[in-house]
């Protein structure tokens, strides 16, 4: 039966770059899931922030899905820590732009969307579902930064949407160890894209140089720092190729000097230094070529410090690639330990640089974990 759904994914422009400043998991999510949606007949607008002053207010993507942009008084990026204080001029240009009570469903995704959502709930009596992407209360476990407003707010939603949708086991047990009384949860495992998918080896063009790939912004708590740190320690490993690179997919124009490769940001130029010609930089990657970083690496790696889910680690399990990855939230699911790839305890540079080593010395061994890392991708991610 056809709908009308409102997505709200204030800093999640599902039409921005990957792997610019706000522009990751959510955004794809919400983008491919709008794309499902239209498929089975509905019809999907998705309500995001005007980041970027050169694109559309209304833009159209699919056969009918279409991104509507808001200003709010900042036509301009806004980091999202600091999108609180223009929410009630957010709301208020969103009922100027579009007409709520035509839609039959409203979809919020993160928690800034979601006191949108509760807006719209309040004073429309919409249907309301949401998607955390990422909790106030896995973020302060991880680095124990207390964020009271969104921890208050998070509570709030979770306790009055009509539905939540986790996408893992460890996301559902956070939220009833968080809350009272949740909102009816559904555990819906993240798709992935069509381009992961394993190629045959002898499909694939001969490797000379072996290379761990990484995809992801370029922060501290996706684990940047300890990657480099780990490869360097692998680097100064006795029995390894001498050859091996490091390649870092994300961080947008802004963040990587196209001529030179490297970073932009002085702390992280610090930390590569004596390893600029094995560690390249090569920015936002579409899904396309992400996958062919994927298809060619020993592993991909995911050293974040949280993760909700872990989209790139399921991505590159559906290359049949090993993920050597964090044991923290989503990635404790996504990533089976020593099944379909390697854990590693977060932070730890020592246990990463001996993953690296392992996946490096023992190729049969990647090979059969890239293997079985196919198959659970096909089954779960689909």
């Amino acid at each position: 039966m056809f709908k009308r759904i409102l997505f709200i994914s204030d800093h999640g422009d599902p039409l921005a770059p990957l792997g610019g400043e706000q522009a990751g998991g959510q955004n794809n999510y919400v983008k491919q899931l709008a794309l499902a949606l239209e498929k089975k007949g509905n019809q999907v607008d998705v309500i995001t922030h005007w980041a970027n002053p050169e694109s559309p207010q209304v833009e159209k993507f699919g056969n009918s899905c279409r991104v509507i942009r808001i200003a709010a008084g900042y036509r301009k990026y806004v980091p999202k820590n600091e999108m609180l204080q223009i929410l009630p001029s957010f709301y208020k240009e969103i009922r100027e732009t579009i007409s709520i009570p035509s839609y039959d469903i409203v979809h919020s995704h993160y928690w800034l969307s979601g006191l949108i959502g509760s807006y719209i709930k309040a004073e429309y009596n919409i249907p309301w579902i949401h998607t955390n992407h990422s909790l106030g209360i896995a973020k302060e476990q991880a680095t124990g930064i207390l964020e009271p407003i969104r921890l208050s707010a998070e509570e709030m939603i979770l306790t009055s949407a009509d539905a939540i949708v986790a996408t893992t086991k460890n996301e559902e047990q956070l939220i009833n160890n968080f809350v009272i009384n949740p909102s009816p949860i559904s555990i819906i495992a993240i798709g992935v894209h069509p381009a992961f998918r394993p190629k045959k080896r002898q499909q694939l063009q001969q490797i000379t140089t072996p290379y761990f790939a990484f995809a992801g912004r370029l922060q501290t708590t996706k684990g940047i720092y300890t990657l480099v740190k780990a490869f360097k320690g692998l680097v100064e490993s006795q029995g390894i190729n001498p050859l091996t690179k490091l390649i870092i997919a994300g961080g947008d124009s802004s963040c990587i000097n196209s001529i030179t490769k490297l970073p932009r940001d002085i702390k992280l130029r610090s930390a590569i230094q004596g390893l600029e010609n094995k560690i390249e930089f090569i920015g936002a990657r579409s899904q396309n070529q992400l996958a062919t970083l994927f298809h060619h690496a020993a592993a991909v790696i995911v050293p974040s410090f949280y993760e909700s889910f872990g989209m790139v680690a399921a991505e590159a399990q559906a290359c049949g690639r090993p993920v050597i990855a964090s044991k923290v939230g989503g990635l404790s699911n996504i990533v089976k330990d020593r099944i379909t790839g390697l854990h590693i305890q977060k932070a730890n540079v020592a246990d990463l640089t001996q993953a690296m080593k392992t996946i490096l010395t023992n190729p049969n061994y990647a090979e059969k974990l890239g293997k079985k890392a196919a198959t659970f991708a096909n089954i779960e991610f689909s």
